[in-house]
């Protein structure tokens, strides 16, 4: 009986030694998330590595569909409504399927989040979009699957894809103008955000006017913030107001100069040089 016990728990204490062993994943999981437009886009997936084999047409085989990384399928949630190629997604999370071929990606943004990586079972009444890209080739290779939002402006980025030498970019586009205009005119009722009002105004081409308006009760708010009075004399600047715009950017300077930011110092400067040159 003491033999049968001493066995026992030596059996024990090599399992529980064996379970705790912790050693590296060989497709080690990513979670990716980006600010995008009003949302996010959150990326989940897991990363195999080349490995020296073949990748494309060998081990993902061409025209078939492809789970997009290893393990479960790649998700991917889109925090608000966006265009994929010129198409409408709604925003929600979605499996993130492709079909590869030498010329032309298909991907697919598909609706059931249980299929995984069986994509025997895959079903096309499933899909909310399908489009096509072109994959690119890369000089330098990528060993680990990797998927990026890269080329990120307020209304534009791509979903990139790239692994050993191909690059796939899924263009994506929202507009946020309408809903951000709604939000502004909701706001100046209750919490009058004039700064960032006005520098929406500014950066997008709307009225100058208004944004000259509200930037100047910005600037009444908080007289020592010398962004904002930054932020005046590009507007001034842009109505053509070229003295007003020297005088803004003269005090901001003032005031960046007593803050120690260097950014700011450089950027009133050249403003207050290139208004000079217009002013003529």
């Amino acid at each position: 009986m003491k033999k049968i016990t001493t066995l026992v728990l030596a059996t024990g204490i090599a399992f529980t030694s064996q379970a705790q062993l912790k050693t590296p994943q060989p497709s080690p999981f990513q979670s990716v998330t980006q600010a995008f437009g009003l949302g996010d886009i959150k990326i989940e997936y897991s990363r195999p590595s080349v490995k020296d084999r073949v990748i494309f047409g060998d081990l993902v085989p061409y025209n078939k569909v492809w789970r997009t990384g290893a393990n479960a399928s790649t998700k991917i949630t889109i925090g608000d409504d966006v265009k994929i190629a010129g198409n409408a997604l709604p925003a929600g999370t979605y499996a993130l399927y492709t079909m590869p071929s030498q010329t032309e990606w298909q991907v697919m943004f598909y609706k059931d989040l249980t299929l995984g990586g069986n994509t025997g079972d895959y079903k096309k009444e499933n899909e909310v979009l399908n489009v096509k890209v072109k994959p690119e080739a890369m000089a330098d290779k990528m060993e680990t699957f990797t998927i990026n939002v890269n080329n990120i402006t307020p209304t534009s980025c791509t979903i990139d894809l790239l692994w050993d030498k191909t690059r796939v970019s899924i263009p994506v586009t929202t507009d946020i103008d309408a809903k951000i205009m709604k939000n502004i005119d909701k706001e100046m009722s209750d919490n009058k955000p004039y700064f960032q009002a006005a520098s929406y105004y500014y950066d997008n081409g709307k009225d100058l006017n208004k944004a000259l308006e509200w930037i100047n009760k910005a600037a009444e708010k908080n007289p020592n913030a010398y962004w904002v009075l930054h932020t005046k004399a590009k507007i001034q600047y842009k109505l053509k107001d070229y003295s007003g715009a020297i005088k803004s950017a003269e005090a901001s300077l003032a005031k960046a100069k007593e803050g120690g930011d260097n950014s700011y110092i450089k950027q009133n400067e050249k403003l207050i040089a290139d208004a000079k040159k217009m002013g003529k």
